[in-house]
């Protein structure tokens, strides 16, 4: 089975048995380490409850590395536990090896022993949602945590959000400031217990508190029609009642979000399933330990106007804690819950500045951010578009034959992420938003200096994107020259293909063809690229296809105005007398031609792009979404897709593109394209028929070109990554398609496609360059 949270594919392994030496009283002793997320998930509480199970003594302890345990008895018994270490640990346990060797064991009985301290490869734990039995407690009136909003146990709660040192034990946490009282004092001691070691482990009587609101305030401000800030796990939120548009619009005012989707919770699916189609596998993603918020068909009743503006899909979560489990109590619709920040700007961790008619607060501190996940269903299957809270930062393995070198990879510039590679594996942090905001930067500055200081690392070089401008890759530089150490330059695209690749755990050494598309990178020979056939392994990529480069007239604008790039690409294929045939030039004539076409020469403010990006802009222009300005990059692609979806697309024409080789590229030719296109809107086909008609014929032609450099350099694999792959039907189109033709498609499952997982993608090509230690 996959796991998004894991990253890897889960199945059982064979473990080779200790022979052990003689304990003091005649018995086989030995000494095992588990390596993996095995610190903050009850595991010491459980191989206690499974060594007296199997009668069999010792201790285990946690440490820089993992759990040790020391154990003596017989040899089958000792067998018998280390398979049930691997085939039944925690349920957010996960073990990525475990080692034996025969050593002395003096414990008469069995012990959980205090941990050792230091990092060293100790895995961070991520925040856990609130489980069943918790959420049953709380909701119990004859229940002692009846109503309280901070329960937990070893199985949920906070982790990554309150952990100030390793190993994950309550005195290095936020947990630190709440001693426990004699009742959870009891829970805590007993190896029976499911709260046995749960280090977050709290009650009324001794657990943090309310501060500012009651629960019962904060249900009536909602009622009401009020906006209420909810201190969550990693950051506060903004709440209100997602069925009264006057709140949601004020909501949306302060927030200076024009059109972006707010998130969605309900307190149960019921709820949702009246508002949104929830299929097995969505079920599957919404009640997951990771709780992300999950993009699903919009259906049923409608919420109001201002909570998805022209959207097709709402992205809802469950309450991912007690304290979101009580606010939605007896709430029979769903409230808005986004992230309480300005556009642009990192998610708060105070109330202060905040337009709020009220708080719901707590004493709890929150020690480092995280933002929710947002996941969406492909195939299916759940694939990640923003790690974040719940998944990260656990860690995903590295590729085999890969060489296990430290390095700090600093990613890009939007949808910022950081990783380490350290100890056979890279740790991605939590999503961080675009560098482009001051708030922001110090946000992704505090991760890496505060996730690096947690995982105790000393990186051997970093790697960085190859734009000149990212700050980013200025911090990289900078840290690099300052510690003495050597930088790893990765190009944008590459770094996507590797990522894929890394996912999907491809080997050392082995070729793919990746397909890299997206809105722009900066390329390896200084121009901008977008649309991009890559020849890749981990430690090198060669150019050998793409989309043609077409003006980004106005530069930066172009990505917020789709028609610069309708104008554009027309102007790119013909001349104005053969425009003069189709109604669009009217349009086109009437901006401003004399600055424009001089421009299509290129310049600095209209450099020659390979966008994919700015192609499905082009097109959403020429059906009439968004001709003028969109309110933030992707939403003219956003809704071409929908229109897409909404079109028949067995039906849909494939129109011609051409392949043409250029310079040894195998590059597109889109003039037969637009002029099909122009033709059908001439015919009076709708803009969903061309929509449709437009995705089958990128499909195609990615899946023909894709086919041909397969064949001519014999590949078996082809790698999907971008942020473009983010459309769910040029996806299922081209992956199908590739399939169909015998080919392995490598696509994103745990990681981002977009520039989310650059950083992992800078990782695994810097420990490629740096070669073996």
């Amino acid at each position: 089975m996959w796991h998004p949270r894991r990253g890897r594919w889960g199945g059982s392994w064979a473990v080779p048995s200790a022979d052990g030496v003689t304990t003091p009283d005649g018995r086989s002793g030995e000494h095992i380490r588990v390596a993996g997320t095995v610190q903050g998930v009850g595991f010491r509480p459980f191989v206690a409850r499974l060594a007296a199970d199997l009668g069999l003594s010792g201790s285990v302890r946690n440490d820089g590395a993992g759990v040790r345990i020391a154990l003596a008895g017989p040899q089958a018994a000792r067998d018998a536990f280390v398979t049930a270490l691997r085939e039944r640990p925690p349920p957010l346990a996960r073990i990525e090896g475990v080692s034996r060797a025969p050593g002395p064991v003096a414990a008469a009985g069995f012990t959980i022993e205090a941990s050792a301290p230091g990092a060293a490869c100790t895995e961070v734990p991520p925040d856990a949602a609130v489980c069943a039995d918790c959420a049953r407690e709380v909701l119990d009136p004859a229940d002692r945590r009846f109503g309280y909003p901070f329960a937990s146990c070893t199985a949920c709660g906070p982790r990554y959000t309150v952990l100030a040192a390793l190993p994950f034990d309550r005195a290095r946490t936020a947990m630190a400031a709440f001693p426990l009282c004699g009742a959870c004092a009891a829970e805590y001691a007993d190896p029976a217990d499911r709260r046995c070691h749960a280090q977050t482990l709290a009650c009324a009587a001794c657990g943090p508190r309310l501060t500012a609101l009651e629960m019962d305030e904060a249900r009536a401000l909602l009622r009401a029609g009020g906006v209420l800030a909810v201190k969550g796990l990693g950051g506060f939120q903004l709440c209100a009642d997602a069925t009264n548009e006057p709140a949601v619009a004020r909501l949306r005012a302060w927030k200076r979000r024009p059109r972006r989707p707010f998130a969605l919770m309900a307190h149960d699916i019921g709820i949702i399933t009246r508002h949104a189609a929830v299929g097995p596998a969505a079920r599957g993603a919404l009640q997951s330990v990771e709780r992300p918020i999950v993009l699903l068909p919009a259906v049923g009743e409608p919420l109001a106007p201002s909570v998805a503006p022209g959207q097709r899909r709402l992205g809802f979560m469950l309450p991912t804690t007690p304290l979101h489990l009580l606010l939605t109590e007896g709430l029979d619709r769903p409230i808005v819950a986004t992230s309480a920040n300005r556009s642009g700007a990192p998610i708060a961790l105070t109330p202060d500045g905040l337009e709020a008619d009220g708080v719901l607060d707590h004493d709890r501190p929150i020690l480092r951010r995280a933002d929710d996940a947002v996941v969406q269903l492909v195939g299916g299957a759940v694939q990640v578009l923003r790690r974040a809270r719940g998944y990260a930062p656990g860690p995903l393995p590295l590729p085999p034959g890969l060489p296990r070198r430290a390095v700090l990879a600093l990613g890009g510039h939007l949808k910022a992420t950081v990783a380490w590679s350290r100890c056979g594996q890279v740790v991605l942090s939590p999503h961080i938003g675009d560098l482009d905001h001051p708030d922001t930067v110090a946000a992704w500055t505090e991760t890496v200096e505060g996730l690096g200081a947690l995982l105790g690392q000393d990186p051997e070089a970093a790697a960085v994107d190859l734009h000149p401008a990212y700050r980013s890759s200025a911090w990289g530089r900078r840290w690099a020259a300052d510690h003495g150490r050597p930088v790893v330059e990765v190009q944008h695209h590459h770094a996507h293909i590797a990522a894929c690749m890394a996912e999907a755990g491809v080997p050392a050494g082995q070729r793919v063809l990746g397909l890299a598309l997206d809105g722009l990178g900066y390329g390896a020979d200084g121009t901008l690229w977008g649309g991009e056939l890559l020849l890749c392994t981990y430690g090198r990529a060669e150019r050998v296809g793409g989309l043609p480069a077409v003006p980004l007239l106005g530069g930066d604008r172009a990505a917020l105005e789709p028609w610069r790039n309708l104008y554009a690409h027309l102007r790119a294929a013909f001349s104005w007398d053969e425009l003069g045939r189709w109604a669009v030039a009217e349009g086109l004539q009437a901006r401003p031609v004399a600055l424009l076409d001089p421009m299509m020469a290129g310049g600095p403010h209209a450099p020659p792009a390979s966008s994919a990006g700015r192609l499905f802009d082009a097109v959403a222009a020429a059906v009439g979404l968004f001709p003028e300005r969109v309110s933030y990059e992707g939403e003219a692609a956003i809704a071409l897709e929908g229109l897409a979806e909404e079109g028949d697309l067995r039906a849909a024409p494939v129109w011609p593109v051409s392949l043409e080789v250029r310079d040894g590229r195998l590059v597109f030719g889109w003039r037969g394209l637009w002029a099909a296109l122009l033709d059908a809107l001439e015919d009076g086909a709708t803009p969903a028929e061309v929509a449709a008609a437009f995705h089958r014929t990128l499909a195609d032609a990615l899946v023909r070109a894709a086919t041909r450099l397969c064949r001519a350099n014999d590949l078996r694999a082809v790698a999907l990554s971008g942020g473009c792959w983010q459309n769910r039907t040029l996806h299922t189109l081209v992956a199908d398609a590739l399939q169909e033709r015998g080919l392995i498609v490598h696509h994103h499952r745990a990681v981002p496609p977009n520039d989310g997982g650059l950083a992992l993608g800078q990782a695994v090509v810097a420990a490629a360059r740096l070669g073996a230690p």
